[in-house]
């Protein structure tokens, strides 16, 4: 009897869907702030009806030991999500850690903007410069953290 081989989803994505997953993702860390300068560009929050939520939940986070042993569960993290579908017809899907519902709504309505070609550049932009955010806030965390790095080592006196 063959069993099925385990694969990974993210695998088989098509072009078009990880752009998408990476746009959900890089909005998920957009602030409110940059999500509503962008909607203010381009006219205001248009019009959009709710498919699922906002609403609050709650989701395992597992670990590794040395991230390479067995998995344990860390604890949990509250994640709110939303699906609107804008006038148009484009469904967009929204997430992000924490109770805020606004913010999980507007990264819905910006996800479903960007799948319209009118709003795709704007949205991708916008996606461009919460990356660059994210990666000097890491490089200037990463930068913190190695100047209280403290390194130990033995010091060998000899054959006493």
């Amino acid at each position: 009897m063959q069993t099925a081989a385990k694969t990974n989803p993210e695998t088989h994505l098509s072009a078009q869907d990880a752009a998408r997953k990476l746009r959900i993702e890089r909005l998920a860390r957009a602030t409110v702030e940059e999500m509503e300068g962008v909607l203010e560009a381009i006219g205001g929050v248009p019009e959009a009806t709710n498919l699922r939520g906002p609403e609050t939940g709650l989701v395992m986070i597992r670990g590794r030991m040395g991230g390479t042993g067995s998995l344990f569960n860390l604890g949990e993290a509250t994640v709110t999500r939303a699906t609107v579908r804008l006038a148009t017809g484009a469904v967009g899907h929204g997430q992000r850690l924490g109770g805020d519902k606004g913010a999980a709504r507007l990264s819905a309505i910006l996800d479903a903007l960007a799948e319209t070609p009118a709003h795709r550049a704007t949205v991708e932009t916008l996606c461009a410069a919460v990356a660059a955010r994210i990666e000097t806030e890491d490089s200037r965390l990463a930068a913190e953290t190695a100047a209280t790095r403290v390194d130990f080592f033995t010091m060998v006196r000899g054959d006493d």
